[in-house]
């Protein structure tokens, strides 16, 4: 009994789903039927704004326009024209997709509270447009007579014929949106919500992810808006209204909103709430918020959450073992013989300017890097170095100057396309999902180099149920490097429960993860004891020696002087020296500007 319950709350979701079942085929009245049924078609449209709203960390409001649209596809064409199921169901899930895809390109550059607001206007205009097309929408009236669901001659009854229809498609819709979501490709959202920059830098295309999650969610809202117009037989502007939007959102919220069990159990409370609290009369709607509100505090991560966490600490799970590293490793193990030369600029910058305000914070600089080079960047505070290392990785523009990679100019290119191109860096602070164990977190560095994609991950849903082929192959890789940077015991340990230094190495070795051509580590050996510095000396070198170009900003000089073979010191966005370290650490000017004193040894 325990190992069963050691296996997780799975086997549990299973027998409540046969007894739902059971409720269903036994004991529920005709009316229970319904409100069972439409329970399922609210399930289906939380679970594609689980896409947008889960995943991809949006706050759309839109859901309830492309619930209506698809509701009045179905309505319009059937009551009209008399077109069945078959033909309408589709162009119900077409539309609110096509919607979603026109939108998706200018909203999707707006910020949160902006986005939101964006998606509110879009669900008002639909509305609009529902209560003023009379001739088309019957207006206020709405349309009645819509068809029930006849498939091939076949017609659905309603009661149980119409409830096992409706959840059958709440069963592939939900397994549609695990197996979009349980491999390489799914597991790159948790990054892309908590560091969207990390993200970016690692070649995730942040905005073309949250494009593919909106026109997802609208694929859902517009399925379950025509399985909602047929279990009505008629649709009027209350499909569209907001208060289906506040629902769903609150759904979302009260399951669970990146699980597909909770969008059914959301959709299950919410839709039977009312139901049970309608014999406290006037007051039940007070109830029923002071219910919603409780579970909002004290559940913050939905009821699915809370009770994957509480089902953890009662039965904890045996510790699985890590998988095996793949062979050959990444290329941080050291080489096998040394390169014959470092030639060639792997990165070049020329000219390179930026200024914020009135404020130059870079003018004209000009930096080679070599193939198989290690430049240490110094300077004091405001001096540049993280600009430049901004500008070359992407994550703001500049005003003037050229980046060539490899051959390649970069400037002003996104910082997506710049990771794809060879070019990884670290931040001053590390850039970590803290629920992701560290093992996923170097694994979605693999995500652009195993290809890994929507369709990719939707095509494996006929698979036997394991883990995904792509997510396995990165997760190998990824044992691979931790085990090189010394890190293989950490692996299944969540990230933020690692020190400051093990977090470090993580991102490092993430940024590793995507067998860049240039790294950039900005402050790599911030607050990191002289052990684990020199560790991170030898994984630099080793790296180098492949025929990497790195490049490491760092105010540390007992870290960054032994290692460099080359030192470039900023000083208010302009270079005032360069050349080998030692020369660089005596120069005037350097002693000047960054230790801060004219006549001290360095």
């Amino acid at each position: 009994m325990a190992q069963w319950l050691a296996r997780g709350p799975g086997p549990a979701l299973a027998l409540a789903a046969v007894g739902l079942a059971a409720y269903a085929a036994l004991f529920a009245s005709p009316y229970g039927m319904r409100v069972l049924t439409i329970a399922g078609v609210y399930a289906v449209m939380v679970m594609g704004y689980q896409f947008i709203f889960g995943h991809a960390g949006a706050l759309s409001l839109a859901q309830g326009a492309f619930f209506g649209l698809g509701a009045y596809v179905t309505g319009i064409l059937g009551s009209r024209y008399g077109w069945p199921f078959p033909a309408t169901f589709p162009l119900s899930l077409a539309a609110p997709a096509l919607l979603a895809a026109l939108i998706a390109v200018p909203v999707m550059r707006l910020a949160s509270h902006y986005f939101a607001l964006a998606t509110l206007a879009v669900s008002q205009l639909v509305w609009l447009i529902a209560v003023n097309w009379q001739g088309v929408t019957g207006g206020a009236n709405g349309l009645a007579g819509v068809p029930g669901i006849e498939i091939f001659g076949l017609q659905v009854a309603r009661g149980w014929p119409l409830a096992a229809f409706v959840w059958g498609w709440v069963i592939v819709a939900g397994g549609a949106a695990w197996a979009a979501m349980r491999g390489l490709y799914g597991r790159g959202f948790l990054l892309m919500r908590e560091a969207p920059m990390a993200a970016a830098t690692l070649g995730l295309d942040v905005g073309g992810r949250r494009a593919a999650m909106l026109v997802l969610s609208a694929l859902y809202g517009g399925a379950a808006g025509a399985l909602y117009v047929h279990v009505l037989r008629v649709v009027s502007p209350d499909v569209t209204g907001f208060p289906i939007m506040v629902a769903c959102l609150a759904m979302a919220v009260v399951g669970g909103s990146g699980r597909v069990a909770g969008a059914i159990l959301g959709a299950l409370l919410l839709v039977h709430l009312p139901e049970w609290m309608r014999g406290l009369g006037n007051t039940y709607l007070i109830a029923y918020g002071a219910a919603l509100l409780a579970a909002i505090i004290f559940v913050p991560d939905g009821l699915m959450g809370g009770g994957e966490r509480l089902w953890r600490r009662l039965w904890p799970p045996p510790r699985l073992a890590p998988p095996p590293a793949v062979t050959p490793p990444p290329a941080v193990a050291p080489p096998a013989r040394p390169l014959a030369a470092k030639s060639g600029p792997v990165l070049r910058v020329a000219g390179l300017s930026k200024s914020y305000g009135g404020v130059r914070a870079l003018g004209g600089i000009d930096v080679d890097l070599m193939a198989g080079e290690i430049i240490g960047i110094i300077g004091p505070n405001g001096s540049g170095k993280t600009t430049l290392a901004n500008l070359i990785a992407g994550l703001d523009r500049p005003d003037g100057g050229r980046i060539l990679l490899g051959g390649q100019d970069i400037a002003g290119r996104a910082p997506t396309r710049i990771a794809r191109l060879g070019l990884a860096r670290s931040f001053q602070t590390p850039q970590l999902a803290a629920e992701e164990t560290v093992l996923d977190a170097v694994a979605v560095a693999r995500s652009h180099v195993d290809g890994a994609s929507l369709p990719k991950a939707l095509s494996a849903m006929g698979s036997a149920v394991g883990p995904d082929p792509s997510l396995t192959r990165a997760r190998g890789h990824a044992m691979a490097l931790l085990q090189q940077a010394g890190l293989a015991e950490q692996a299944l340990k969540p990230c933020g429960a690692l020190a400051h230094g093990d977090r470090r190495r993580v991102e490092l070795v993430r940024a590793l993860a995507t067998d860049p051509k240039v790294l950039i580590l900005d402050e790599p050996a911030a607050g990191l004891a002289p052990a684990e510095g020199e560790r991170l000396s030898q994984i630099l070198r080793a790296c180098a020696d492949r025929g990497m170009g790195v490049m490491v900003i760092e105010h540390l000089m007992g870290f960054v002087l032994p290692l460099a073979d080359r030192v470039i010191c900023l000083d208010e966005g302009r270079v005032i020296a360069e050349g080998r370290p030692d020369d660089v650490a005596r120069h005037g000017a350097v002693r000047a500007a960054y230790l801060g004193m004219a006549e001290a040894a360095p």
